[in-house]
């Protein structure tokens, strides 16, 4: 093995569970408004979600996967593909 292979060692993602297209909410400014998703997977660290319609989603937001519940997951998005966004949970 050549060195440059060596530092290419290849980054193992983290397992990704199928939540066959899960509703949830997104909400934003102070939880004012709130916004409908599916959320298509999910691991430990992000989710990949996908908006009914082409909307701005804020960097950061927090999901919901109950509607009204007080729990809410904050996020902030990692990468955007028409109404698909990749998200990472945050503290």
């Amino acid at each position: 093995m050549t060195t440059v292979d060596a530092l290419r060692a290849k980054v193992q993602r983290e397992p990704r569970r199928q939540l066959q297209k899960h509703v949830a909410w997104l909400t934003v400014d102070d939880e004012m408004t709130k916004t409908e998703c599916v959320v298509m997977d999910v691991s430990p660290g992000g989710a990949r979600i996908v908006t009914d319609a082409e909307i701005d989603v804020a960097d950061r937001f927090k999901l919901a996967l109950v509607p009204d519940h007080p729990k809410r997951q904050p996020c902030e998005v990692v990468w955007r593909r028409g109404r698909m966004f990749g998200i990472k949970f945050v503290l």
